[in-house]
């Protein structure tokens, strides 16, 4: 139990804004907390949700909530999995050799294929959740969606990309049956959406190992922003499945 609980004090911190006192960090402590990630959604999504609701009873319109929703969403995780995105988008927009695309991600500034792939993500982002037919549910559903990329992208034969940093932390701790528990849990839970809510964590769960193919296969395995990237680009897919509704 209390090995569950370290995984969980180390998610929240590092998904979210939420500060936790951590224990102790290693292998086992980051497997946990892969495997966790998923619950952190709730915290992300349930904001956005707040703000949805908020927004509509104070008469503004669909198109600004959605708006403010995203942007409470990227303060509670400090815009690092857009960052990743970005990041991600550079390194694989380059064309260069695995070592030197790592090299462009890791620079503090955003190139041209970054910056793109950022304003694209959160105009789809804000219109999908605009039309999304219960915006509330839509968040809560996409932000889980969005972390249930990561214990698949940190499944066993998922090698880091760098010696170093979260990748390394984290990359091969988890085994397949284990995120497959998980993502029943979350299919589960996705109903309060209807069929919807199941098609939207499948496709979102696609996009995001179809993506985690590509850089794997480019970088030679994963990194904290390509970890980062996944959550978007999960999260972006289920939104927009969520808005066809």
């Amino acid at each position: 139990m209390t090995g569950w609980l370290n995984g969980l004090r180390l998610a929240v911190p590092l998904l979210t804004v939420v500060r936790l006192r951590t224990g102790p960090v290693d292998r086992a402590t980051g497997r946990r907390a892969m495997l966790l990630a998923p619950a952190t959604g709730l915290i992300v999504g349930g904001a956005a949700a707040l703000v949805l609701l908020a927004g509509g009873a104070a008469g503004l319109s669909p198109l600004l909530g959605a708006a403010l929703a995203v942007a409470a969403s990227a303060a509670l995780t400090r815009a690092l999995h857009l960052d990743g995105l970005a990041d991600l988008a550079d390194g694989l927009g380059s064309g260069r050799p695995a070592a030197e695309a790592l090299a462009i991600m890791k620079r503090s500034d955003i190139g041209p294929f970054g910056v793109m792939t950022l304003l694209l993500a959160l105009l789809v982002q804000v219109a999908a959740l605009a039309s999304a037919p219960d915006a509330p549910v839509a968040a809560l559903v996409a932000a889980v969606t969005g972390r249930l990329a990561l214990p698949w992208a940190c499944r066993t034969g998922v090698p880091s990309a760098r010696p170093g940093g979260l990748g390394a932390l984290v990359a091969g701790t988890v085994g397949t049956p284990a995120a497959l528990v998980v993502t029943a849990v979350v299919l589960a839970a996705s109903l309060v959406a209807g069929p919807y809510g199941v098609a939207a964590v499948l496709g979102g769960l696609a996009a995001a190992l179809l993506t985690l193919r590509r850089a794997v296969g480019r970088l030679g395995g994963v990194t904290g922003d390509v970890l980062g990237a996944l959550v978007e680009i999960a999260t972006t897919t289920a939104l927009v499945i969520l808005a066809a509704a």
